[in-house]
């Protein structure tokens, strides 16, 4: 164990040299490297409670939603918004997890693999030796496939065809966003994707139709047409850096949001835990979660906490905004597709 680590980390330690800071603090929080050796790219605003900024309610946000005073939504999102289309949560930080559920049937056709670690089904150096599990992972959470959007993922696209949307964060990489209609460019998918396709080992880009239908059909990871190496959708693994579109963004996104909502996460992985940070102090924050997190506050008077179920937040919110028909409908039409 201690030998993985410690090749593990010195993997890490030669990304430090040729990535920005922003994806290495990303990488070394999964393994426990504490957040203060991390500098971020941008400064943590203060929120203190006794700010003269005035306090922020859930009517507050109600009504600013209803009057369309919201141009430009940061929305992040975590692993709660996808429970209840029934996707296993297999985030690179609940990898162990997964080994742990004797019965479940991601659990029966992984075990038969007997990986090394948890981690291996996301770490590139394994893939290239084995690229099994990670097939079989994919069946499993293929985008459309097997599951679909939940009622919190059309309520992003609402959001989007209302024109209120700046862009969603999400630590997700089941890739429902696309699926309940949200354009990609209003999206950061900060651990990949499936929607794109290339070569571990030239980097060569590959058809992602192609790469779907060996992985899904075939059973099989394809091959490199240049180089014959292995193929894999663009989801972002261990040995591997997080995607520019994270860095090329983020500083404008949270310079420009009015509105920050935050659903369905622990907001303990670095650098997208701390984005609700960095927007400017008088920004209004809603967290939608079953426990207050990170830095959010009930003292504090921008901060507004919608407690329980993301799904059943969101109806609440949207029955409030006037928007409950709306919704229905887009989730209807989502799953009749």
């Amino acid at each position: 164990m201690m030998g993985r680590q410690a090749a593990t980390m010195r993997r890490l330690s030669a990304l430090l040299a040729s990535t920005s800071l922003t994806t290495s603090c990303a990488l070394l929080n999964f393994y426990s490297v504490p957040r203060s050796k991390c500098s971020a790219p941008l400064q943590q605003q203060s929120r203190d409670s006794s700010s003269s900024v005035e306090r922020v309610t859930l009517e507050t946000i109600v009504e600013s939603l209803k009057e369309g005073n919201y141009k430009k939504i940061l929305v992040l999102s975590g692993a709660g918004v996808s429970c209840s289309a029934g996707i296993p949560d297999v985030s690179f930080a609940n990898c162990s997890a997964l080994f742990r559920s004797p019965g479940s049937g991601l659990y029966d056709n992984l075990h038969k693999y007997e990986l090394p670690y948890p981690e291996a089904i996301f770490d590139v150096d394994f893939y290239r030796k084995n690229p099994m599990p990670f097939v079989t992972l994919s069946k499993e959470i293929w985008p459309g496939v097997k599951y679909r959007p939940t009622l919190t993922h059309c309520f992003f696209s609402l959001l989007d065809k209302k024109g209120m949307l700046r862009r969603i964060y999400t630590q997700n990489i089941d890739g429902l966003e696309a699926v309940a209609g949200v354009n990609p460019e209003r999206m950061v998918e900060c651990h990949g994707h499936f929607r794109s396709a290339s070569c571990i080992h030239c980097g060569t880009a590959h058809d992602a139709d192609d790469c779907k239908s060996s992985m899904l059909d075939k059973g099989e990871a394809p091959k490199c047409n240049s180089c014959g190496g292995l193929v894999k959708p663009a989801i972002v693994f261990f040995g591997e850096v997080m995607p520019n579109r994270f860095s090329d963004l983020v500083h404008f996104d949270v310079a420009s949001s009015d509105l920050v909502i935050v659903l369905g996460t622990s907001l303990l992985v670095a650098p997208v835990a701390s984005i609700p940070d960095w927007v400017k102090s008088d920004v209004h924050r809603l967290l939608i979660n079953r426990e207050m997190v990170g830095s959010f506050h009930a003292d504090r008077p921008t901060d507004v906490f919608l407690e329980g179920d993301c799904d059943e937040s969101v109806r609440k919110l949207c029955q409030l905004t006037g928007w409950g028909e709306e919704l229905d409908q887009l989730y209807s039409e989502v799953h009749s597709k």
